[in-house]
């Protein structure tokens, strides 16, 4: 399956202290041994050795070289990584030495690509390896590290071994029907079992939207009426004046951006344009531009002001908010007190709304709880939802069992390409082409 020996940097390309170039494959170690000072052959399994890489006799680096042998390696195969000196040039010399030995330049992703194919990792645990990378806050980054050690494995294995007994049973009753020691299969008997299965499914597909939420952040729109304090409480949230606050009526007139961690949760923050009706065609745009961020919001915090009276503006956002997950915030409390949540946003007296949001979304993901984490794998367990909820149907409207059997069947096939054992090579290429370089 591997003919080809990889190779890449897998650090930086920066100066720095160290950088790391790494080589895999079956010529990995003979590749390296033609380039070190010392015998790499022989060299023990999991182990540093301190020497010189050459060229030509001449030396180029003072490196540190590891070997990791296979099957115990990253990849599945035998790995050698060199630490050199972290200069941006004596880190390509390596390389390049490296592909004139006889390695190949790796493909982003490819080193882990191996291990998938290789069968050290599925595919998800891969997919958890990138998302690893790209964590941008704690939830995110624990989600991963459960993801790497199998985490959707497990969660999948009763489901996959509970649907493959029910095809086994279907299969049975079709070819063995004389057997009087065989259980006959029913539609009485079939539905219990997939009922139960289809709500498990449920249950996952529920936390899953959770995590994908944690992983990208809450994605936090700042919504009121023109001057309730809207840029004041964003730049409030970041500690910075992100955001230019003024008295004058319409100054924030597109969204700005900026971002929060709290508690390990990400929240996505969005200062909207002021909500009223005006005849500036650029604020106009603005004011659209508000109310679509309102709609997609995870969030919406909506920003009152005390000292104004309550307007057509102001029960049109209540009514387009009162589907989403929203905290009405009466700002401006050092000059009018109100019962509702009260903030001071332009005093940064915030504290009171920052504990509304940890008490309802920093509670985060438990780093025991295992879930789905990404795109693919929720769009194939909506799938095997899909296929065992056609199974039911059928079976409902009067179908025998072995009429159910296809969609059952594809419910487990799409249990099966989460985890990768069922794949398309054009999947693989588009998942591991998002990876970094020498990864």
């Amino acid at each position: 399956m591997f003919t080809n020996t990889i190779a890449a940097i897998s650090t930086a390309v920066q100066d720095g202290a160290i950088s790391i170039i790494r080589l895999s494959g079956p010529d990995a170690l003979a590749i390296a041994d033609s380039v070190f000072s010392r015998d790499v052959l022989t060299q023990p399994a999991n182990t540093i050795r301190y020497g010189t890489i050459l060229k030509d006799g001449e030396p180029l680096d003072e490196v540190l070289l590891s070997v990791f042998r296979a099957p115990n390696s990253y990849t599945g195969l035998d790995m050698v990584e060199i630490n050199a000196h972290g200069g941006t040039l004596i880190t390509r010399r390596i390389l390049q030495l490296l592909l004139e030995k006889g390695a190949v330049l790796a493909r982003p992703g490819e080193f882990t690509e191996q291990a998938f194919l290789s069968g050290r990792i599925d595919l998800a645990q891969a997919e958890a390896v990138n998302d690893m990378i790209t964590a941008g806050n704690d939830a995110a980054a624990r989600i991963a590290v459960q993801g790497i050690r199998g985490s959707v494995r497990r969660l999948l294995e009763p489901l996959i071994e509970d649907v493959l007994n029910i095809i086994a049973q279907i299969e049975v009753n079709i070819d063995y029907p004389e057997y009087e020691d065989v259980e006959q299969l029913t539609t009485g008997t079939l539905l219990p079992e997939i009922r139960s299965w289809i709500a498990r499914i449920e249950q996952i597909l529920d936390r899953a939207a959770c995590g994908q939420q944690v992983k990208k952040g809450l994605d936090t729109a700042i919504l009121g009426r023109p001057n309730a304090g809207k840029s004041s409480l964003l730049n409030a949230l970041l500690e910075e004046d992100k955001a230019i606050v003024t008295d004058i009526p319409g100054t924030t007139r597109d969204v700005v951006e900026g971002r929060l961690v709290l508690d390990g949760i990400q929240l996505n923050l969005l200062d909207t344009a002021g909500i009223r009706e005006t005849g500036d065609e650029v604020e106009k745009i603005g004011v659209r531009r508000s109310l679509e961020a309102a709609r997609q919001a995870d969030l919406v915090i909506l920003v009152r002001d005390p000292l104004m009276p309550e307007t057509e503006e102001d029960r049109q956002l209540l009514e387009l908010t009162d589907d989403s997950r929203r905290i009405i915030v009466w700002n401006k409390k050092d000059l009018q007190a109100h019962e509702g949540l009260s903030i001071s946003a332009r005093n940064g007296d915030i504290e009171d709304l920052l504990t509304e949001i940890r008490n309802r979304f920093a509670q985060g993901i438990s780093a025991k709880d295992p879930l789905l984490s990404s795109e693919r794998q929720i769009g194939l367990l909506q799938r095997a939802r899909t296929s065992m909820m056609n199974a039911q149907t059928a079976l409902e409207q009067g179908g025998l069992p072995d009429m159910a059997e296809i969609d059952i069947q594809e419910a487990h096939d799409c249990l099966k390409e989460i985890l990768g054992e069922v794949h398309r090579e054009d999947l693989l290429d588009a998942l591991f082409s998002r990876f970094c370089l020498g990864k």
